[in-house]
């Protein structure tokens, strides 16, 4: 039974990070959050199917490529609107809350409004999903950094193009012909390893190997999409034959 509460109680928001996709690569302290919350507002691929049998109300507010129902400002103002109801809210969210998950406006958000707010890191997955398509982002001798960029915005290509280790893209998939075009343009070697890992650590899991000058046929033919992590450098080739097209799911 859910807890009551009081006009005069305190509510607090914790952002927990649910990691990069399986429910059981959720952090212990995320999942025991979760089962203290009131009331979870969850993201599209955050853990959902943790969700079953909390006794929690549920607000999804889940955005898709190019359609986001519920604005970051309304998901900011539940936020607030129900910690000062008094409720224990949990803003559960996909990988890492502050790893281009947008938890740094909703902190920020929380703090100005005057509500407790805490967050709880989770597994992100630009260094979890290269690794479930067995791409180590950094190997010794080959990169010892890594450079991780949104798809969604402007980097400079030449930045990319001189740039001698891993660089490691989010929500880029929309944009890789131009991202890759781009690169090839400012002067990255064609032959730049690249590897595509689609739905890490679900059954679904695909990782398409190519270069940069073929990984947008190759992402065509196999018709991989969103959700899906980009990996260019040599790193790509380190552990795995790199003319696999295709590697299956690592665990269901």
């Amino acid at each position: 039974m859910r807890r009551a509460h009081s006009p005069a109680a305190r509510g607090k928001v914790v952002l927990v990070g649910g990691g990069p996709g399986a429910d059981d690569l959720i952090t212990v302290r995320g999942q025991r959050e979760l089962e203290r919350a009131d009331v979870v507002v969850t993201d599209r691929l955050a853990p959902v199917g943790l969700l079953d049998g909390l006794d929690a109300e549920i607000v999804d507010v889940g955005k898709t490529p190019h359609r986001h129902p519920v604005p970051q400002d309304e998901i900011n103002q539940i936020l607030i609107d129900r910690a000062r109801r008094g409720q224990y809210v949990v803003r559960l969210k996909g990988g890492d809350p502050f790893v281009l998950g947008r938890g740094g406006e909703e902190w920020n958000a929380c703090r100005d409004a005057g509500v407790e707010v805490e967050v709880v890191p989770g597994v992100s997955s630009a260094y979890a999903a290269p690794m479930a398509g067995l791409v180590p982002v950094t190997h010794r001798g080959v990169a010892s950094g890594v450079l991780m960029i949104s798809g969604h915005d402007e980097v400079s290509p030449e930045v990319l193009a001189l740039w001698p280790h891993t660089i490691v893209v989010l929500m880029g998939m929309g944009r890789l012909p131009e991202l890759t075009a781009s690169m090839l343009r400012a002067g990255k070697d064609a032959d730049t390893p690249v590897a595509v890992v689609h739905k890490a650590y679900s059954p679904e899991q695909r990782t398409v190997r190519g270069t940069l000058a073929t990984i947008t046929g190759r992402v065509l033919t196999e018709g991989v999409g969103n959700p899906a992590v980009i990996v260019i450098g040599e790193v790509v080739d380190q552990l795995a034959d790199p003319a696999e097209a295709v590697r299956p799911a690592l665990s269901a």
